[in-house]
């Protein structure tokens, strides 16, 4: 029987360490395991975030192996090939593929009931493959998809609009990569149209200042990359608010990596759509409406990444 108060970090590089950091800042958990295949590395960033306890809520941070995952509620996946500076995230495909291959493998010989969260690029393909090779039902197979992607548009909005990014609700859908796309159409701010709050504050947010801002965000992780080598600290605080929704059994939307089953026509794969997380995982994925011109953007997305899938097989 797996517990929801445990959870599991496979990877420790930038993105799992600053994950596991999160985490035990979150005081959502009781138990967290590293894994990594430098068990050297794991015992180190175990032992770095114990230190820090004292600071914190009580509980057991320790390096381990797949066999440690048996009553995890929740397997975090960060382990793979970071992207580089000029790659994109579908050229760490077939690399990334072959790690998540063989961890996923180790996963279902110990936990057949556990959460799965892939957060390695590219996301949504990873995430497909997860469920395929895991044979888990789709609900429990979770990519981190666009939530971070989404954070970086209402940060934006919110900047331009001077008002507090938490009241912008806007998604950014499809493949978390260069084919995603800002839906604009449903934006809002506090059920504001978005249209109506710029234009009634001298704020206006034509089509080219739309644009801007969406190129911003969809480029944002070549800038970050091409700066410092890697990003690390919103990745890891857009994965501890998906498992919080988990954990605390929210019922809160968010545009995660998820099989499409049918939605918007789509299927064969995941993308990242608006749904209804909660305890048991994905518990709804959501058809929000969508302008034509996005419902076709949305398609050009997903085509990509069947493009991706093919490639791959």
């Amino acid at each position: 029987m797996t517990d929801i108060r445990k959870c599991a970090i496979i990877g420790c590089g930038h993105v799992g360490a600053t994950t596991a950091f999160s985490l035990m800042k979150s005081g959502l958990f009781s138990d967290m395991v590293l894994i990594d295949i430098n068990k050297e590395r794991a015992e180190g960033e175990a032992e770095d975030l114990r230190h820090g306890l004292p600071f914190l809520a009580p509980m057991e941070i320790y390096a381990g192996d797949y066999s440690d995952l048996a009553d995890a509620g929740i397997v975090i996946i960060t382990a793979g090939a970071a992207q580089k500076q000029g790659e994109t995230r579908l050229d760490l495909l077939r690399a990334n593929a072959r790690v998540f291959d063989t961890i996923v493998g180790e996963i279902c010989k110990h936990n057949q009931e556990a959460i799965l969260l892939p957060v390695t690029n590219p996301v949504d393909v990873l995430t497909e493959l997860t469920r395929r090779r895991s044979g888990f039902p789709p609900e429990r197979v979770i990519g981190s998809g666009t939530v971070l992607d989404t954070a970086r548009l209402k940060h934006l909005i919110g900047k331009r609009l001077a008002v507090d990014s938490r009241n912008v609700h806007a998604f950014i859908i499809g493949e978390h990569g260069d084919s995603e796309l800002a839906v604009f159409s449903s934006a809002n701010i506090s059920g504001i149209d978005l249209d109506h709050f710029s234009d009634s504050n001298g704020k206006f947010l034509d089509g080219a200042e739309r644009e801007r801002l969406f190129c911003e965000v969809r480029d944002a992780a070549y800038s970050i990359i091409r700066a410092k080598g890697a990003t690390y600290y919103a990745i890891a605080e857009a994965v501890r608010r998906i498992v919080t929704a988990i954990v605390r059994d929210e019922e809160t939307v968010l545009p995660v990596s998820v099989a499409t089953a049918g939605k918007y026509g789509i299927d064969g794969i995941s993308l990242s759509l608006p749904s209804i997380v909660g305890r048991g995982g994905i518990l709804k994925v959501l058809e929000i409406p969508l302008s034509k011109e996005e419902r076709s953007l949305l398609e050009q997305s997903a085509a990509r990444i069947k493009q991706a899938m093919r490639e791959l097989a």
